[in-house]
């Protein structure tokens, strides 16, 4: 799987729910998996990669892989933390994201299994990171708007160098 990076319209595009999860959706759920690994990231959502289904991964250190389909975001924490976050989508950008300490979140696996899962730490920032991708954000829209500018400008430049 080509994961696709900024600049691709499809990571501003709000993902549609997956109607019916089947062997399609565990073959692209693996498939993510794969990419992930092979990225070295520690989540993957669908539009990251061209699919445009309400559908992401995650694999932090020492878990298996889970695979979130529908997920809904049915609680988070008051109680904020500040930790530098990457995206596979924004190679080579790293910046301090400010989001909830804790997230619970309803989703099926899968294998049309349901579940509801709460989560902190490392856990809960790719969930709620992960979220904002079905959603058409990414991790750069959370950042003061001259910190995000300057990040992006670096990108550019970057991205011209290797075209020249």
């Amino acid at each position: 799987m080509k994961i696709l990076t900024l600049g691709n319209e499809l990571l501003r595009m709000k993902a549609e729910p997956v109607s019916t999860i089947d062997d399609r959706i565990s073959g692209v759920a693996g498939e993510m998996i794969a990419a992930l690994k092979d990225g070295k990231g520690v989540g993957l959502a669908g539009p990251q990669v061209g699919f445009m289904k309400r559908l992401f991964v995650v694999q932090v250190e020492g878990q298996e892989p889970r695979v979130f389909v529908n997920p809904s975001i049915i609680e988070t924490s008051q109680e904020t933390a500040k930790y530098e976050e990457g995206c596979l989508s924004v190679p080579g950008i790293w910046a301090d994201v400010v989001r909830p300490r804790t997230v619970k979140v309803q989703a099926w696996n899968e294998k049309g299994r349901p579940f509801t899962l709460e989560a902190g730490g490392v856990l809960a920032r790719v969930i709620l990171h992960e979220y904002d991708h079905l959603e058409g954000i990414l991790f750069t829209d959370r950042l003061p708007e001259q910190k995000r500018n300057r990040l992006l400008a670096k990108m550019e430049r970057a991205a011209a160098k290797r075209r020249a």
